[in-house]
């Protein structure tokens, strides 16, 4: 079985995240999206209601779950026996980031990282962007799912 792990924060899932998830579905027989937690970050949405927001938008995918971890990711892969990451590339400045931390996780633990570049129409929203959006009293609805609207 080809086990999945897609972490982030999602503060808030973006119409990006979303695109790799159901682009990914196809290539695994399960997705976990795993919201990590880091207790020195200031999160917009809470931990719930980020989980609420995720179960929502895929509420009717069978081979996806949504969980929460602390600690290193590939600790957390192990686990669960997942043998991939999945991470979203939506630039160069994203690859090289995500390459040398891919790098280090196979080496640590042999974890494989799949990655898939965005789609066109996406590539540009990244949490950061929404967040200030809301943030400034902005319309960001265009770039999250409803489920979050």
């Amino acid at each position: 079985m080809k086990k999945a792990v897609f972490p982030g924060s999602f503060d808030p899932i973006t119409l990006g995240h979303v695109d790799i998830i159901k682009r990914a579905i196809p290539l695994f027989d399960e997705i976990v999206i795993a919201i990590g937690v880091n207790a020195e970050k200031k999160y917009m949405f809470s931990l719930n209601e980020r989980v609420a927001f995720i179960k929502k938008c895929f509420a009717d995918e069978k081979n996806i779950t949504v969980t929460k971890y602390k600690g290193l990711t590939v600790d957390y892969c192990k686990t669960i026996d997942a043998d991939f990451i999945l991470r979203g590339l939506r630039n160069p400045a994203d690859f090289e980031f995500e390459k040398a931390i891919a790098q280090t996780n196979r080496k640590l633990s042999g974890i494989e990282t799949v990655f898939l570049l965005t789609s066109a129409d996406t590539s540009f929203i990244s949490s950061s962007i929404v967040r200030d959006i809301i943030r400034n009293g902005g319309d960001a609805s265009e770039l999250v799912p409803k489920c979050v609207k």
